[in-house]
């Protein structure tokens, strides 16, 4: 957190599962400015689907045209020589054929002609398909990514929206994983899953229209096992999704324990932590272990599973054609061809293949679906300090601040202010002091409104803060924290973070102002050395005279120095000093201090404990009464 706050209680997942037809239909409404994409992939779908339709019927009509040009109703004796007439419902691909041997006319070159030209509509209609199939891959893709773009984008400034406390419950490692990880998973279904899945639901469809139309009752016996499919897929799918979702947490938790211990490695080291970090990690890691297992269980049964009922659908039209083909006609008394028995055969396959195929990326979905969730679930995670409705930008600030009566909480029914109020002038320099948890930082979190109040009110310049809009309050404030965070960016451009338009010579000035330039022009490229994470390379002091200068540079008329000077030693935090009474000159500041000897010049000193402000006056002032600043001052100094 930037500024201290309520302990840190971590709450478990915020996204609450959802049908995955809801889940979908809002992900689709991330498409719609690409809809001109999305109605081609879906006509290259109906053409691609067709190729793999219209193939088992084209080698099914070379069978009985060509091949076996003479067999029909009779059975195995209505040969031609036989005296078996070729009738539409023994061959029903017969009136279209291009050649017949029973036509006295025929010659073998019209067989051949005829077959040739059925060879190559079966090959065009192969290319076809896979040139749809790849367009279809490119063309979602390229909408994909820009989909996954804007997600991205939509996830990090709802980020910068979301309060204080929305970090304080959620570790920053599982925030992360929803934007890293959870995104990668969608864009493995978007890419390929969810057209693979359309097309083959779609190439479903189709071909079970086309048995209906061929024939009724091999339609029947082929989809024998299609209820069973359905059971299996149902189940396993439903069981995968479970796991799926298990799995994004599970990852996310292995973000937010590897996100800590890189963080916090120096304390690992020093407190001889490695041993208990590695434990807890190699728990956090076996979950996450379990739950891909436990998903991966459930997927990888289902191939099989479908492709073994595949394989009974397959030899159930197989034993039933052949013994028709020996009889002359089915169990139903309605005559059959070997074409036609082979075109079944054809649109088994490739019935039971999209169907496996179908259900196997579906798992693929539902583990993007799971991510979807999360990252939605963040989405709509409502920031707890908002702008109220017609809330106007603040005005330039003067410098009034006035506590009203404030009470404030981070949870419900567990006050952390009581009754707090005071009121600072402009130019006046208000310290805040008492032991640790007493409130002091809770009470300049209100000022540029990181949290609001619970009850009573905090005005500037008789403005109450939430009457204006959050980004226009903070601009004109200040803000030096103790835990001084540097950006991985020159020097330059970190001091620049307080006013990005200044120029060099603004910059340089704001460095002499708090005693930064001289070391700054020491570093190797002056004030163009690239700072690592959080300003490593620096020291602690070096930090936060560079947080200081940012803080000089950004000119604000209000200022909040939360122990600024904490980390610097005896002869910088004189010079600070002496830097800090040019800076507060007319600026309303307020200054918590543990080091009391650093505000013996403030105007107005506020002793907090337990939530209540127990004294108030001057340094002098306080002393002189001997009560609990004069305790918190001899115990400091004795």
């Amino acid at each position: 957190m930037l500024l201290g706050g309520p302990p840190r209680v971590l709450e478990q997942e915020t996204s609450r599962p959802q049908r995955v037809s809801a889940t979908l239909a809002r992900l689709a409404r991330y498409f719609r400015p690409h809809w001109l994409v999305l109605l081609a992939v879906a006509l290259l779908i109906v053409g691609g689907t067709y190729t793999q339709v219209r193939a088992p019927e084209l080698i099914g009509q070379a069978v009985d045209c060509y091949l076996t040009p003479g067999w029909g109703a009779g059975g195995l004796d209505a040969r031609p020589g036989a005296g078996v007439t070729q009738g539409a419902t023994a061959r029903p691909h017969g009136n279209m054929c291009w050649y017949d041997s029973l036509d006295p006319s025929a010659t073998p070159e019209d067989a051949i002609r005829g077959l040739g030209g059925l060879i190559l509509a079966v090959v065009a209609l192969y290319v076809a398909g896979a040139l749809a199939g790849g367009l279809q891959f490119f063309l979602m893709t390229w909408a994909g990514q820009r989909v996954l773009r804007r997600l991205r984008t939509q996830l990090f400034h709802h980020l910068h929206r979301l309060s204080l406390g929305y970090y304080a419950r959620h570790e920053v490692g599982s925030v992360m994983s929803r934007i890293t990880n959870d995104i990668d998973t969608m864009q493995q279904a978007i890419n390929f899953a969810l057209v693979n899945v359309a097309s083959g639901s779609l190439l479903i469809v189709w071909i079970l229209l086309k048995m209906l139309s061929l024939s009724l009752p091999y339609a029947l016996i082929s989809l024998t096992v299609l209820p069973f499919m359905i059971m299996v897929t149902l189940w396993l799918s439903g069981q995968a999704r479970k796991a799926f979702r298990q799995t994004r947490v599970a990852i996310g938790e292995v973000n937010a324990d590897l996100q800590e211990t890189i963080a916090g490695v120096r304390e690992v080291q020093a407190f001889g932590r490695e041993a208990a970090n590695m434990a807890t990690f190699r728990g956090t890691n076996a979950a996450n272990r379990d739950a891909n297992i436990r998903a991966v269980s459930y997927t990888s049964a289902l191939a099989p599973s479908l492709e073994a009922l595949g394989y009974v659908a397959i030899g159930v039209v197989a034993v039933t054609g052949g013994l028709a083909l020996l009889r002359g006609q089915d169990i139903f008394g309605t005559a059959v061809s070997l074409g036609l028995i082979v075109t079944f055969l054809g649109y088994v396959q490739r019935f039971n293949q999209p169907i496996q195929q179908t259900s196997i990326l579906w798992a693929n979905v539902q583990s993007a679906v799971a991510g979807a969730e999360r990252i939605f679930g963040l989405l709509d995670e409502v920031p707890e300090v908002q702008d109220r409705p017609g809330a106007r930008p603040m005005p330039g600030i003067e410098g009034v601040v006035e506590f009203e009566r404030v009470t404030a909480a981070y949870k419900v029914g567990e006050l952390v202010l009581r009754e707090v109020s005071f009121r600072a002038q402009p130019g006046q320099t208000v310290a805040i002091v008492g032991p640790t948890g007493a409130g002091k930082t809770t009470i300049i979190n209100l000022i540029p409104r990181f949290y609001d109040v619970v009850g009573g009110a905090v005005r500037i310049d008789g403005v109450d803060v939430r009457d204006v809009t959050a980004e226009s309050l903070r601009r004109q404030i200040g803000i030096v924290l103790q835990d001084t965070f540097l950006f991985s960016d020159t020097v330059l451009a970190n001091i620049r973070v307080g006013k990005p338009d200044a120029t060099d010579a603004e910059v340089h000035a704001a460095a002499r102002l708090t005693q930064a330039h001289d070391f700054i022009e020491r570093l190797p490229q002056g004030y163009d050395t690239p700072l690592g994470e959080r300003g490593s390379g620096l020291s602690q002091g070096q930090r936060q005279l560079i947080a200081l200068a940012r803080a000089a540079l950004a000119s604000p008329r209000i200022l909040i120095l939360d122990e600024a000077t904490s980390s610097v030693d005896t002869r910088t935090e004189r010079l600070i000093q002496r830097a800090m009474e040019t800076l507060l000159a007319g600026r309303t500041s307020f200054v918590v201090a543990h080091r009391l000897s650093t505000i013996r010049n403030a105007d107005q000193v506020l002793v907090v404990d337990h939530g209540e402000i127990v004294e108030r006056g001057t340094h002098q002032e306080l002393l002189d009464r001997q009560g609990a600043y004069y305790r918190l001052y001899m115990r400091q100094f004795a």
